[in-house]
């Protein structure tokens, strides 16, 4: 016997074999259709008995494993099967024929045959007969398994007439001696008459027995016939027979206690009647706990009443003694050669029970034994067989890589070089049945999650073969499959060098067929994955970025609250807020517009030893419309973090999702989705309808030089001029609409990023051209007015001292021309911060902000800003260095007195309201004296007291100065001009101080002299006749908030010989008419009072009036500055004389 059947199992010792052929010419599937209908018939239960008896069909049994049925009854061919077709009556013969030579096969063991033939009818079809059956066709051969049945019951009533005569020939006849093929020649000779002899015949006899009782279903018999036999055999060292008899008392015990069978889900057999599922109460109806006494066996025969006999030992195993059993038949198969076969089968036996038992190590034991069994020269059909079931007996007890080792041998001989066709499917179908056990799966998921399990070196190797089966059998989308699954789970472990062979080995099979996102279904329903290349590059992060500046919508303020939907309406639910975690992680804090250019950052990674070419790499979202524009880029070799910005379209407005990003390398098109990345979510954006979108330009009449950089606020563009202090420029710009959505609403605001403001325009006119189509421009301008202060600071005073001049001894207020001397050479003036600090130059900045909106966009309430900066360079037109004023012959006016100084490298000139202009040199400074008017600056507009309550006094104080100032300022009406500019303002407001403010100001109490009704001020002379009354009138105007008076004047005439002496004894030359001090009573607020008196000159001449107050007058409570009356000045003139003349 050569060929083993891997299929056995201990529960087979207790089958029938039945051997089902078919006869002349059958259809292969007609024959395994009745095939299977037959073998259905599994286990018959016999009439009149409790018994049940067992089959084991085979379609093919090689005649030479028949010869071995002696040894083991399971062996032998007890029933034939022949299936047959005969079309005609003429043909039956020849049938009949050839099924009598099929008989003559198995003819030394036969207990019994039959024939079923289809197609036959007529008058031999009619005849009954026991040993045929007759069908007209294979649809109609409804009692196929009656028949089988009835065929079985024949089998057991064979079956048990032998062992019954086995079991009780008492007669006097010799027990003949069983032999097994190979042992026939050895027995030649010998001694039949010896005790050796004689026990050897009946030891090999008992275990028939057994085998013949465990078949009849009588299993407490067949226990006692194994013992009693493997004691005989024991004693006359017939250990092959020893081995057999210890097998079948395992096979037994295996069935005692495990009636489920041992072979697993899809052969076990249904626990019978004569099996209940108690396992203390297993016993055969009717039977007893039997012991045995080898010593009661008799000198001529076997005794049949096997009830009498008691001995030792308990009939059946245990289950740890069944092992140690087979190992023991084991080592006793083990010492022939010829009986490989039957060691190999008692060593898969042995591994079934084991499974089952739950015992892996020693199972283990009993294979790898297995392993080393030589069976001669094997075909490679059988080795494949040998090492597929050795593989699935590996991965019944749990030995799953010793599984697939053997699994991938089988694999491997499948394509062995002796093999004229080699089989590259049946390879390939192993080789992935090989994957679970060296903990490797086709689905890359399973590889992104923690560390990586299983030995990359055996699944290199592995992938390889299955690489290399793949183009063999013609299929080079496998191939690139799992060439891409190679490169992309042990990137990690290959080498430089293996990194760029296998690279090139995809390259060259994607050239042929290129790799895709496909899921790859074979032939027998497995479903290969896509493979995405994630690691060719690895993305470190991923970042979407915001619009530009002047891309980014915004929200109307007054619509933020519309068209948001709340899910709660609770204020805050932390079970909502924790639910919602995650998504508030994922979802990105701005938007982006439909229609617009939006970009995501990717910061990739090149692991590959050489230059990676990525090609077609673009977005995957999910949402809206989006179109994904893709781009093509070349990273270095382990490159580093690399940027990569990915840009597309959205063509629809609402939400979208960033799911990942798609490639192209080596030939190989992937998908990859962020949830697979370490460490990179997936991202959320809302998207807003369309909104207008528009640039400007900007155009100054002067050229602008380069900006400098401004605040930190981002911004659309920078404009930057130069200007002197009190210029005004004009900014003209041009806004055009590029977008395709109309521009509907302009807005433009200012913020001053610097003092205060100093930009004006007009909206007027450019609004009047809205709606603004594509392509259309609209231009509007901005004015630009620089108003700082104008004085001098205390390091411009620092300067002049250091060059030379004296501000201690010559004032620079002086009315003299100061001329600055050269700076000495020692001073770094050409070094830039020697010139910032020199020239006084002020900077101005601000962001004119152009709101706009468009399109479905402004519907939804949003709009995009335009920011342009604007950056003045201010320098110094003059500076106003002192302040100081004069009295001036009215009361009512003063001499301001302002010296201005010239920072410029041109000539300047100076002029102010009814004065001469005054031309200033290059760094040189002057005095300009004005005479003004004095200001009643209560007649400025008063805050009211709500403003005064809740504002700082300090800040009322600061807008009272500049009020004051900004009245002054156009009083003064000084204008300055360099060269061929226009005249430009110049403001005195910075110089002013409390002092020049108080003597500038009106004084409250206003006194008007008038003589014979005319008013005496300033420099005016009253003319009056010697000896005509001269009416003096004074009236007193109260401007002040209180009331004043009472109040007495005294009037003293004297004269002035302008030489420093002043002569007040006029008594015989001024004689008043009436007293000489006047009276004013209280003077309310708004309010004035006039009093009159008049005097007489007696002598011409240059008289002139001082009046003055009494000092015990209640007004002296009040300043001084409010009582100063104009002087008087009369000329007497003796009128007819000079007209005699």
């Amino acid at each position: 016997m050569s060929v083993p059947d891997y299929m056995q199992c201990a529960e087979d010792h207790q089958t029938v074999l039945v051997v089902v052929q078919p006869v002349g010419i059958v259809p292969e599937d007609q024959f395994f259709k009745i095939y299977k209908r037959i073998a259905s018939v599994s286990q018959v239960s016999i009439r009149d008995s409790q018994r049940l008896l067992y089959i084991r069909y085979r379609h093919h049994y090689l005649p030479e494993n028949n010869e071995w049925g002696d040894f083991q009854t399971h062996r032998k061919v007890v029933g034939l099967i022949a299936i047959t077709t005969c079309g005609s009556a003429k043909e039956w013969p020849q049938t009949a024929e050839r099924f009598h030579g099929q008989k003559e096969v198995y003819s030394a063991t036969l207990y019994d045959s039959r024939l079923l033939v289809f197609g036959l009818q007529g008058e031999i079809a009619e005849q009954q007969r026991t040993d045929v059956a007759f069908y007209p066709s294979f649809e109609d051969c409804s009692d196929v398994e009656k028949r089988v049945e009835d065929f079985v019951e024949s089998i057991f009533i064979v079956l048990e007439s032998k062992r019954l005569d086995r079991a009780t020939d008492k007669s006097g006849d010799k027990i003949p001696l069983l032999c097994v093929p190979f042992e026939k020649k050895d027995f030649v000779g010998l001694d039949t008459d010896s005790r050796h002899y004689k026990k050897r015949c009946q030891g090999r006899m008992r275990k028939h027995v057994g085998d013949l009782c465990l078949q009849a279903s009588m299993l407490q018999d067949a226990l006692v016939h194994y013992h009693m036999a493997v004691e005989l055999l024991r004693g006359v060292n017939d250990f092959l027979w020893l081995g057999a008899a210890l097998e079948g008392l395992c096979s037994a015990s295996v069935i005692f206690h495990y009636p489920g069978g041992t072979a697993g889900k899809t052969a076990g057999r249904k626990p019978s009647i004569s099996q209940p599922a108690d396992a203390g109460k297993r016993h055969r109806p009717g039977a007893q706990e039997v012991l045995i006494d080898p010593g009661a066996l008799t000198a001529n025969g076997i005794s049949a009443d096997t009830s009498t006999e008691i001995g030792r030992a308990k009939n059946c195993l245990s289950p740890e003694d069944i092992i140690e059993k087979y190992k023991e038949a084991i080592s006793y198969y083990g010492k022939y050669k010829n009986a490989g076969v039957i060691e190999l089968e008692a060593c898969v036996k042995a591994v079934r029970v084991l499974a089952i038992q739950k015992r892996a190590r020693e199972a283990s034991e009993f294979l790898q034994n297995a392993v080393y069994i030589n069976l001669g020269q094997l075909s490679e059909e059988e080795k494949i067989q040998r090492y597929s079931i050795l593989s699935e007996l590996y991965e019944l007890i749990g030995f799953h890589r010793k599984s697939a080792f053997f699994k991938r041998v089988a694999a491997m001989q499948c394509v062995a070089p002796t093999i004229p066709e080699p089989g590259w499917r049946a390879c390939y179908k192993l080789l992935l049945e090989t994957l679970p056990g060296y903990s490797l799966s086709l689905d890359p998921k399973d590889f992104s999650k923690g560390t990586h399990r299983g030995w990359a070196a055996v699944q290199m190797r592995l992938l390889h073969e299955l690489v290399y089966a793949s183009r063999r059998m013609g299929n080079p989308g496998l191939s690139v499959r799992h060439l891409s699954f190679l490169l992309q789970t042990m990137l990690d472990f290959l080498s430089d060098q293996e990194k760029k062979e296998v690279t090139q080995s995809l390259e060259n099979y994607t050239s042929k067929c290129p790799g895709g996102m496909e899921v790859i279904t074979l032939p027998d329903g497995l479903k290969l994955p896509p493979v995405p290349f994630t690691k060719l590059p690895i993305v470190r992060s991923v970042k979407l970025l915001n619009l530009p500046v002047s891309l980014r919508p915004h929200k109307v303020k007054g619509l933020l609250g519309q068209n948001m939907a709340t899910a709660s309406p609770f204020i805050y639910s932390p079970i909502i807020m924790h639910n919602r975690g995650e998504e508030r992680c994922k979802k990105i804090d701005f938007q982006w517009v439909q229609g617009d250019v939006c970009e995501v950052q990717l910061m990739v990674y090149n692991p590959m030893p050489y230059e990676l070419r990525v090609e077609n790499m673009g977005l995957l979202t999910s949402g809206v419309e989006f179109e994904s524009l893709p781009a093509a880029l070349s990273l270095p070799a382990e490159s580093g973090l690399y940027p990569v910005t990915l840009v597309g379209v959205p063509r629809t407005a609402g939400n979208i999702t960033v799911n990942g990003y798609h490639t192209s390398v080596f030939g190989v098109t992937s998908d990859c989705l962020l949830e697979g990345l370490p460490g990179v979510k997936t991202r959320k954006l809302h998207f807003l309808s369309s909104l207008t979108n528009s640039s400007h330009s900007t155009k100054l009449h002067r050229s602008a030089h380069t900006p400098q950089p401004m605040s930190k606020e981002e911004l659309s563009s920078t404009v930057s001029v130069q200007l002197f202090n009190g210029e005004t420029q004009q900014l003209t710009i041009t806004l055009e609409n590029i977008g395709s959505e109309d521009i509907e609403t302009l807005e433009l605001t200012s913020k001053i990023v610097s003092t205060k403001e100093f930009l004006s325009w007009e909206l007027d006119e450019p609004l009047s051209h809205l709606p603004l189509k594509h392509g259309q421009a609209v231009t509007l301008t901005v004015n630009i007015k620089v108003k700082l202060d104008f004085s001098g600071q205390e390091n411009l005073l620092q300067d002049l001292n250091d060059d030379g001049i004296s501000v201690t001894g010559l004032p620079i207020s002086s009315p003299l021309r100061q001329v600055l001397k050269p700076r000495p050479e020692t001073k770094p003036v050409s070094s830039e911060s020697g010139k910032a600090e020199y020239s006084h130059i002020k900077t101005l900045e601000a962001v004119l902000n152009f709101k706009y909106s468009g399109g479905a966009g402004k519907v939804e309430g949003y709009y995009r800003e335009l920011s342009l900066g604007v950056h003045v360079d201010v320098e110094p037109s003059v500076f106003f260095t002192r302040v100081s004023t004069l009295p001036a012959t009215s009361t009512r006016q003063c001499h301001l007195l302002l010296d201005i100084f010239n920072p410029t490298e041109h000539e300047l000139t100076v002029s102010a309201k009814n004065n001469q202009d005054l031309v200033l040199h290059a760094s040189e400074c002057q005095r300009m004296a004005i005479q003004v008017d004095k200001f009643d600056f209560e007649s400025l507009p008063q805050p009211d007291q709500e403003t005064t309550r809740f504002t700082n006094p300090k800040q009322l104080e600061e807008e009272r100065q500049h009020a004051q100032g900004c009245q002054i300022n156009s009083k003064l009406g000084i204008c300055w001009s360099i060269i061929s500019f226009q005249w430009l303002q110049a403001s005195v407001e910075g110089v002013l101080n409390q002092l020049v403010l108080e003597h500038l100001q009106l004084a409250p109490l206003q006194w008007d002299v008038l003589v014979n009704g005319k008013p005496c001020d300033c420099d005016v002379i009253a003319d009056c006749k010697v000896g005509d009354a001269v009416t003096l009138e004074v009236k007193l105007t109260n401007l002040s908030k209180n009331s004043v008076g009472p109040l007495a004047l005294t009037v003293v005439p004297y004269q002035d010989y302008q030489n420093g002496v002043q002569n007040y004894d006029l008594e015989d030359a001024v004689t008043f008419i009436g007293s000489n001090t006047f009276y004013i009573d209280t003077v309310k607020p708004k309010e004035n009072a006039v009093c009159v008196g008049a005097l007489l000159f007696l002598y011409t001449g240059d008289f002139y009036l001082n009046i003055k107050f009494q000092d015990d007058s209640a007004g002296r409570e009040l300043p001084l500055a409010w009582f100063t009356l104009p002087s008087v000045h009369i000329k007497a003139l003796d009128a007819p004389l000079q007209a005699g003349a």
